[in-house]
């Protein structure tokens, strides 16, 4: 089932086959959005998804409080589900490279590669 969330430049859509759910977010990710980033993936996970990947390629300013959220993901939902997240360039993987969080989960340059890692 669809959710949408935008709000001045920040949108979240997400999307759940029933076995795969992603959480798409564009804009800047900061102390503001990242609740709303929360929200979202709890929700998402609610519904008992085998996989949920948060697909941050279109994201244009990732904060530590959203990296906080995706590291608490993985902490509270990595043994029940495949979690990845796609973000690709300076903006996003990196920052995330460089907190070492691309050891706790799966990252992805792009939604095709990481749905191919699900098969």
């Amino acid at each position: 089932m669809p959710a949408d969330s935008n709000t001045a430049g920040f949108s979240i859509q997400s999307s759940n086959d029933g076995h795969v759910a992603v959480v798409a977010v564009a804009g800047e990710l900061d102390v503001t959005t990242a609740p709303a980033l929360a929200t979202a993936i709890d929700q998402q996970v609610a519904s008992t998804p085998s996989a949920l990947i948060v697909d941050l390629s279109a994201v244009s300013f990732l904060a530590s409080a959203a990296m906080t959220v995706l590291a608490t993901t993985q902490k509270d939902h990595g043994d029940t589900l495949a979690y990845s997240v796609v973000a690709d360039g300076p903006t996003t993987s990196r920052p995330i490279k460089l907190m070492g969080l691309d050891q706790e989960f799966a990252l992805h340059a792009d939604l095709e590669s990481a749905l191919a890692a699900l098969d």
